[in-house]
């Protein structure tokens, strides 16, 4: 769910984006976004694929089960245009026209992506610290949302 639309309720086609971005990381990952709870040092695929992307190992994101029968450039490609469309700038998010371009015509030069919406750093003294679901919380460390109807 992109963010804007989870934290303010604000819907947009820029929302849409967000979604084909997470929907291209996890084809090629074989993983679903929520299924990343204390695995791979990160919360969820968006801050993993980053995290590998700014490290320059964009290929590990990739399903093993593949074996490598995919082409490199393409799969690199398909990885910076899923980090594009979950960029947490709204603005910053290509629309979808711009996307199949990127698509089809590969020798266009692709923007570098900036970071991605709900990336946590792994220096965030709150959120460094896993914690386990079995296990109570603190006041200081709960958090309750109050949900208001549009």
């Amino acid at each position: 769910m992109a963010p804007e639309y989870a934290l303010h309720g604000q819907f947009s086609i820029k929302s849409d984006v967000f979604s084909f971005g997470v929907l291209i990381l996890e084809i090629l990952s074989g993983k679903k976004s929520n299924s990343f709870y204390k695995s791979h040092g990160t919360r969820d695929l968006i801050s993993y694929a980053w995290k590998l992307w700014r490290n320059g190992a964009p290929l590990e994101l990739m399903d093993p089960t593949l074996q490598q029968s995919y082409v490199l450039d393409e799969v690199i490609r398909c990885i910076q245009i899923g980090l594009l469309c979950v960029e947490e700038d709204v603005n910053k998010r290509p629309k979808m026209a711009s996307i199949l371009l990127m698509l089809k015509n590969y020798s266009d030069n692709l923007p570098i992506p900036r970071r991605p919406a709900y990336f946590i750093s792994s220096g965030s003294d709150s959120m460094a610290r896993e914690t386990d679901p079995n296990q109570p919380q603190s006041i200081n460390e709960a958090s309750i949302s109050e949900l208001c109807p549009r």
